[in-house]
């Protein structure tokens, strides 16, 4: 593919979003805020025709399609959200002096995760996962709702000019519109619910 575009929206809002909690894989639904955004979204932003939508497995992912694109079907997408590991369900308060907290804290959040992922393996999971996305889209639009963490990593790696991971994230119902141009994205549009 040399050329098309690529649409990524970061799932609705959740229970464990809203308290800042380490979510990864646990299936959680859309809590009424999230619900709210995604609708809010699909109102409000002026998105491309979609030729090819992808939605994360997660419940979450699932229920925004839903609430985005309502009479459009959808394929699951093979990117899978980062195992939290020891920190799964907790947030910053719960691991106050937790050592192992700490010390992930220290790499800047991008070691391995005690009991769960490496971060170096869960990038490289998630940016062959969109090379293969690539080979199978047309030059059309292809919409991805997946997890926050999937966007940054494969923007970390594709989009130009290059920024680092933390720079590519979303809140809730936000999205990146991005051209694909030869193994590049270039970035569009930057938005989410109005």
């Amino acid at each position: 593919m040399a050329a098309g575009y690529f649409l990524f929206i970061r799932h609705g809002k959740t229970a464990s979003n809203a308290e800042r909690r380490y979510i990864g894989d646990p299936d959680e639904p859309l809590c009424a805020e999230g619900a709210w955004g995604a609708e809010a979204l699909a109102r409000g932003a002026i998105l491309p025709p979609v030729d090819l939508l992808l939605s994360g497995a997660a419940l979450r992912c699932r229920q925004t399609v839903e609430l985005l694109f309502p009479s459009k079907d959808y394929t699951v997408c093979p990117m899978t959200e980062i195992d939290f590991g020891v920190f799964k369900g907790k947030n910053a308060d719960d691991l106050a002096g937790d050592e192992d907290y700490e010390n992930w804290l220290k790499t800047g959040c991008m070691g391995d995760i005690p009991g769960g992922d490496s971060f170096v393996t869960f990038k490289e999971r998630c940016c062959e996962a969109f090379e293969d996305i690539v080979k199978a889209s047309g030059d059309g639009t292809t919409a991805l709702v997946i997890h926050g963490g999937n966007i940054m990593a494969v923007m970390e790696r594709f989009a130009s000019p290059k920024q680092e991971f933390y720079a590519y994230h979303l809140p809730n119902c936000g999205f990146f519109l991005c051209r694909y141009d030869h193994g590049a994205l270039i970035v569009e549009r930057r938005g989410g619910p109005a």
